[in-house]
């Protein structure tokens, strides 16, 4: 599928995050003007999704990553709140338990993955067992280019089997990152979304910039894309994505399967 977006990243591109902006607005002059395309965009959705859990012919699996606050959560609830929640299944990946240890690195990825006719939405994802470990040089370099290889073996296996996939990556500056932290010290109401991780984990900015460098530029691809999404303004970061979303279900030309029974035959 061709899809168009400012945002993909063509396949054997170079990707230099530093060099992508992460306050692009659109073009949009207002926070308001921005909010009645998404509900545009949030209702096309809804229509397309019912076309696709009747249909069960393709999965969508959608992957969400981006440094701590750069808005995964926010993304999820603004752009998915209208759609049928029996289609739509949420899967988050933390540090993995002694049972996922035992596996291999994709295992409870694959768990995971949305069956024909369901969107699955991975916040966070299989690309954490290559990001944090590579940062914490838990992992080399040669073990993360190998890790890289099997993900676009696993990928390109999911598409062959029916299964779309989008990625996406929030991008936040370091700036907006220190004042969304700060909103959340001074708001009580937010003080539970506070992780001793997260304050740690700032010390790593730049050397997790480098790794999602690598991490994006290995494995995006025409059946497995990448989207570096512009994420300091959260209205626009849920525009641009829910345009995507929609624009990708439509492309697909899905139609609601053929009845089982002649509905004229049927008296009440």
């Amino acid at each position: 599928m061709k899809l168009k977006s400012p945002y993909l990243v063509k396949p054997h591109v170079r990707v230099r995050l530093s060099r992508l902006a992460t306050d692009d607005d659109g073009g949009y002059k207002t926070k308001e003007s921005a909010a009645l395309v998404l509900v545009k965009h949030r209702d096309r959705l809804d229509a397309l999704q019912n076309i696709f859990y009747a249909s069960q012919q393709r999965a969508l699996l959608i992957v969400l990553q981006g440094m701590d606050t750069a808005g995964k959560d926010g993304t999820i609830r603004h752009i998915f709140s209208g759609v049928n929640p029996q289609g739509c299944d949420v899967s988050s990946f933390k540090v993995p338990t002694a049972l996922e240890e035992r596996h291999d690195f994709l295992w409870r990825a694959h768990n995971a993955i949305p069956p024909r006719g369901m969107i699955g939405i991975f916040n966070r994802s299989h690309y954490e067992d290559v990001l944090s470990p590579r940062v914490h040089k838990v992992i080399s370099a040669k073990t993360a280019e190998q890790r890289f290889a099997e993900i676009n073996d696993f990928e390109a296996a999911l598409a062959a089997n029916g299964v779309v996939i989008l990625k996406f990556f929030l991008h936040i500056s370091q700036e907006e990152q220190t004042a969304r932290l700060q909103a959340r010290l001074d708001n009580p109401d937010k003080h539970w979304k506070l992780s001793a991780a997260d304050f740690k984990e700032r010390q790593y900015w730049h050397e997790y910039q480098h790794a999602y460098n690598d991490v994006i530029s290995a494995t995006s691809h025409r059946h497995a894309p990448w989207f570096v999404i512009p994420a300091d303004h959260k209205w626009y970061r849920d525009v641009a994505i829910s345009k995507i979303l929609a624009d990708t279900l439509d492309r697909l030309k899905l139609e609601y399967p053929a009845p089982t029974m002649n509905p004229k035959t049927v008296k009440l």
